[in-house]
């Protein structure tokens, strides 16, 4: 079982518009002929933060025109807001706030031994990387630049802590770059 944060990124490093804006992403690729299908399917329990549930929640026509349903995931979803925030139809969704820690291992029961997804946004990632449990980082960098906007991974992580593993193109659009955290010495 693996904590795992996979996400794309713009070639300059976001994630999202200033505003938490995913568009950009959308003409860049098509979810079934990217790595997503083979990962999604490996995934037990999900954590999201507030800005990307929210997006989430107010595109929900967009997300269901992508993915077939306003609310793609069938796992227990936690998502980290310090704030009350509506919930979406069909959704299995526990609202958390505080250490990532204690809700990582809530997370790990439910997903058994399945892999756990940090959906977003950079920040949340951070957070499981900070407390050491973070395992890898997978990034599907598209053509496209934001000039600002979300960061990816708003930390300093220096080598030899990621270890890229592999390096997958995907069209014309993506490239996917795969990263185990080198935890020893950590």
């Amino acid at each position: 079982m693996k904590t795992q944060y996979y996400t794309s990124t713009s070639l300059d490093g976001f994630l999202a518009t200033e505003d938490d804006s995913l568009e950009w992403l959308f003409p860049l690729g098509n979810l079934s002929n990217s790595s997503y299908p083979e990962f999604i399917s490996r995934v037990g329990a999900l954590a999201m933060g507030s800005a990307t549930y929210e997006w989430m929640a107010r595109n929900a026509e967009t997300v269901a025109a992508e993915t077939g349903s306003p609310w793609p995931y069938a796992q227990a979803t936690w998502v980290f807001s310090s704030r009350t925030l509506p919930t979406i139809g069909g959704a299995d969704v526990r609202f958390v706030n505080g250490d990532v820690r204690t809700v990582h291992s809530e997370m790990r029961v439910v997903a058994g031994d399945a892999n756990i997804w940090i959906v977003g946004g950079g920040d949340l990632a951070g957070q499981f990387h900070d407390a050491g449990l973070l395992d890898e980082i997978i990034v599907q960098i598209g053509s496209a630049t934001l000039g600002k906007g979300k960061p990816l991974f708003p930390r300093r992580v220096l080598s030899p802590r990621l270890r890229l593993v592999s390096v997958h193109q995907m069209g014309t659009g993506m490239a996917e770059l795969r990263y185990e955290i080198n935890k020893e010495g950590a």
